[in-house]
């Protein structure tokens, strides 16, 4: 007969046996010596020289930053942070924010408000447009008034989300792939307004491996099981999409497109200097992915000197001291060092050393080369 003294019983017992097991396991992993990758961190033994880098060598642009509170935030105190790390100009590829169109226009609106009032010549702004329901009669030629207005006002370029291709999805439910014929005049307006479009397309091609000991990403996909998308019905292989990016390249000669990410080639940069050579257009930056470069110094250090002149900084998540390990993989010979976030890499870094000349264009000629409006007196 069911009582309350039954269920504190039943429970009581339920929780002894738990503990039990738990200690069990904790005895047993110690004497067998088992623990997880996660927990797996010794310190290096290696004695090298070396230090952290703590402000740019040059004074430099940051093409690929997301600041979320740009509407209400303290610019000044931003600012700050930027001349600490000698950080002349940034750019805020989420200038619409999320949301409705009502409130996306309110959110640029109110951003560039906030940038002229405060700090105007130190942030720029990219627009964020609609790739849903493109099927939907004048949609799309609502997004290309939305850029116009946006340049008018002081946009200096579109940011297209990797959402493109992944999840965006027309009004009966179906994909909408990067190629879609329909965006055709988005990308046209962009070269004939003569701004560049930074494009994220797909994610790393390990997101659509199995997730077993020989996939790159495991611990990223474990911490964030959300990113995995080898199990998808909707979304496409990784190649198909990237396949669809270097479409709109080819097709829109006219159109300046940034490969976000060195365009998830990174672990091939043999391939990714043919596709610079293909796609004369495109240009490249390295936010969220530098790691990629700092296991392979001598082949990354000859790649920037081979392009020097198609690649930019760009960071994606903005932290100060994030900044550091940049500033060191670029700029130093140091070897062996950590980077800052274990899911992205769990090896070690190494320093490219570059060349002066090179760090400059790398640090703020070529941005300043795409975009005119910013003010080259910062960077004299």
């Amino acid at each position: 007969m069911f009582s309350l003294k039954n269920l504190f019983k039943v429970l009581s017992f339920i929780f002894i046996i738990t503990l039990a097991v738990y200690f069990a396991i904790d005895i047993i992993q110690n004497k067998q010596n088992i623990m997880s990758f996660e927990d797996y961190d010794p310190p290096s033994s290696l004695v090298v020289e070396g230090k952290e880098i703590k402000k740019a060598k040059y004074p430099f642009i940051d093409v690929h930053s997301h600041q979320w509170r740009m509407p209400t935030m303290d610019l000044n105190e931003l600012i700050s942070e930027m001349d600490e790390i000698n950080m002349k100009f940034i750019i805020n590829l989420s200038g619409s924010g999320f949301g409705p169109q009502a409130a996306k226009d309110l959110y640029f609106n109110e951003s560039i408000k906030n940038i002229e009032e405060n700090q105007p010549g130190r942030i720029g702004l990219f627009i964020n447009v609609d790739f849903n329901s493109i099927d939907i009669e004048n949609h799309v030629q609502k997004q290309v008034n939305i850029i116009r207005d946006a340049v008018s006002k002081g946009a200096i370029g579109l940011k297209v989300y990797k959402s493109l291709g992944l999840t965006n999805k027309d009004s009966l439910g179906e994909r909408v792939r990067v190629d879609d014929e329909r965006l055709e005049p988005i990308w046209d307006v962009c070269g004939e307004l003569n701004i560049p479009v930074l494009i994220h397309s797909a994610d790393p091609f390990q997101f659509w491996l199995p997730k077993d000991n020989q996939n790159e990403r495991w611990f990223e996909l474990k911490e964030k099981p959300n990113r995995y998308y080898g199990d998808s019905e909707f979304i496409p292989p990784f190649d198909d999409i990237i396949r669809e990016q270097h479409t709109i390249f080819e097709k829109h000669k006219n159109t300046t497109f940034i490969n976000a990410h060195l365009g998830w080639m990174g672990n091939d940069l043999k391939k990714l200097g043919e596709h610079l050579e293909k796609y004369p257009n495109v240009m490249t930056e390295f936010g969220a992915v530098i790691a990629e470069l700092g296991r392979q110094p001598k082949t990354a250090r000859q790649f920037f000197i081979d392009y020097q002149d198609r690649i930019m900084f760009g960071k994606d998540s903005y932290n100060k001291e994030e900044f550091y390990t940049y500033f060191r993989i670029l700029e130093s010979d140091d070897e062996y060092f950590n980077y800052f976030r274990k899911r992205h890499a769990f090896w070690k870094m190494y320093g490219l050393n570059l060349p002066d000349e090179v760090l400059k264009k790398i640090y703020y000629e070529n941005a300043l080369r795409l975009f005119p409006s910013i003010p080259k007196d910062l960077f004299k």
